[in-house]
This record gives C-alpha cells, structure tokens and sequence, in this order.
C-alpha cells in the first residue's frame, strides 16, 4: 500500500471517474486505474462499484476512504515540520472567505500580507459557510475565514475579531427616529435578508428570535447581496441590519440612515478556521498575525454580545 494508491483513490472518490481523476492527477488514465487495482487485490475488497455511472464507493470503500483522507494528510505534515524548521513560510495556500466579509475584509489585509509574505501563493475563493466546511473536511481548502462558532469537532477556530450588528433603518421607517435601536425593537417581518446559505443571514434571524419577533412565514424580499439591501431599503422596502465593516464604505447621506444598538452590541465573531490536522500552522498564523493587526484599528468596540451564525430550528 502506497501514499500515491491512496491519493488515486480520494481523487475517484471525489470525481466519480476514473478519467477525471487521472486529470486531475496528472497521470494516465490506464496508470491510475492499474494502481487503484492493485491496492484493491492487496485489500481483497472492492473501493468502486464500476457497474453504478457515476462510480459510487462501496460500503467498505467509504471507510477506506475516510482513512485515505486521514493518512495522506497526515503525510503532508513531514513537509510541514521541514518547512516550520527551516522558518520557511511559502507555498499554495488555498483559503476560502464568506460572502459578506470577503468584500470588505480582503482588500484590508490583501496587499500587506502580500508584501510581507511574497512566497506564499494565495488561492483565494468566496465561499459559503457550509462549501467551507465541506472542502476543509476533504482537503480542498488549507483554511478559511468565516463566522463563528461552528461547533465542529473536526476544525478548530482563531477568533480574528468581532464585528457588530448595525441598523440600516431609512427615512419613514417606525426606527428611524431612534437614535439607539434595542434587540426587542426589530422585527422580522419587516427587514429584508439575504438569500438562504448565507450565515449572516441566520445570524439576523437568530438576533430576532431572541425576543421572538420572528415569523415562519417565507420572507417576501431576499437579496444576495448587501449592497442590494441597502438599495431596496433606500426605497421604503424595509429595514436590514449590516456587518460593521460594510458601514465604512457607504456615502454620507446614507451614513444618515445607521442606527447602533445600544451596548452590549450584537455582533459576529469571525475567525480564521483549519482542519484538526492543523497543516499549514505557519501560513495559518501569519494571517492571523496580519489581519489582527490591521483590524484592530478598525473596530473598536469592546462590549459586544456573539451572536450564533448556526440556523435555529
């Protein structure tokens, strides 16, 4: 049994075929199906069912697989503890970023990490919540910043910093009087939202549950942007609740239409997330280091209520 046997196989498994898989290996098609083979006949056992199209894992093979995933990454750390010896902090790094902190966040912390770290090649891709966690699990992404907690057993987390929750309540709205907004004012009924999948969406939801101004009822209006919040509630559509971060940008005259909710402020807690295994640690730590440097200075709440990104049933 070899690393290499293993890696062909994670690769099928996540394809389903065996010709992508070798693409994506970059061998042949007859060399990555021979190697699947032989560890197949060591094992005695069949890993693919070849009759299904697309090729599924048989029983035995999920738990191989499972197993794969764990040795190869494993073996990964020995270039790990080389490269952690040697202060070497450099490579591909593929990090994935949430919706609605990558538009605001990144171009923040882009060019100093950058300038800073010139060997590390960044691969950076938006993501949901749920996308992260899926490809952090399977080894597609090396970390990824997103709100938190997640209450995962398999990633651990490094809280980066907390960002509150701040009212966009336009001209003619009930609120929009109120120089401070409590929790207990909002309602559900009339805020526009993001779209499902997005997990500050839930965190909205959850905000208003506490005080149980929630209804079951579809939301009427849904948006996939903040941007597109902010122009719908600029029409008398509704009120929305926006990261901090997003308030920075916005003209003046709409400056006119923030709200702050009395303290403590609720907030979202963003951290940067990694599997268990923790590869990487000296990448995953130097944008920890970059990033919390920069923040700080641009956050300076301290009394802050963490409101859950996890949906509530």
């Amino acid at each position: 049994m070899t690393i290499t046997q293993l890696y062909y196989v994670l690769a099928v498994a996540e394809n389903q075929n065996f010709t992508k898989a070798a693409e994506k290996c970059f061998v042949t098609q007859p060399t990555l199906s021979m190697q699947i083979q032989k560890l197949e006949d060591q094992l005695d056992v069949q890993i693919f069912d070849r009759s299904k199209k697309p090729i599924e894992l048989t029983e035995v093979g999920k738990k191989i697989v499972t197993q794969a995933r764990n040795i190869v990454n494993e073996s990964y750390r020995i270039q790990d503890i080389v490269d952690q010896q040697k202060g070497f902090i450099g490579g591909e790094f593929k990090l994935g970023i949430i919706p609605t902190v990558m538009p605001t966040l990144l171009p923040m912390f882009l060019k100093n990490f950058i300038k800073k770290h010139p060997k590390v090649k960044l691969k950076i891709e938006e993501l949901t919540t749920e996308e992260i966690i899926t490809r952090i699990k399977d080894g597609h992404l090396d970390a990824a910043i997103a709100a938190t907690p997640l209450e995962d057993e398999s990633i651990k987390e490094r809280v980066l910093y907390f960002e509150p929750f701040v009212s966009y309540i336009p001209k003619g709205h009930r609120l929009h009087s109120n120089k401070k907004i409590e929790v207990s004012d909002l309602d559900i009924n009339d805020m526009l939202l993001l779209e499902d999948g997005h997990c500050f969406r839930d965190g909205v939801i959850n905000l208003c549950k506490i005080f149980k101004n929630h209804s079951d009822d579809q939301f009427q209006l849904e948006s996939g942007s903040i941007e597109t919040l902010i122009k719908l509630s600029n029409e008398g559509l509704g009120m929305t609740l926006l990261p901090y971060l997003h308030t920075l940008d916005i003209n003046e005259k709409e400056k006119a239409n923030l709200h702050y909710f009395n303290e403590p402020s609720p907030a979202r807690e963003v951290s940067i997330i990694y599997h268990k295994s923790e590869l990487k640690m000296q990448i995953i730590e130097a944008l920890q280091d970059v990033i919390s440097g920069i923040i700080r200075g641009a956050i300076a709440f301290q009394n802050v209520k963490i409101i859950s990104p996890l949906p509530k049933k």
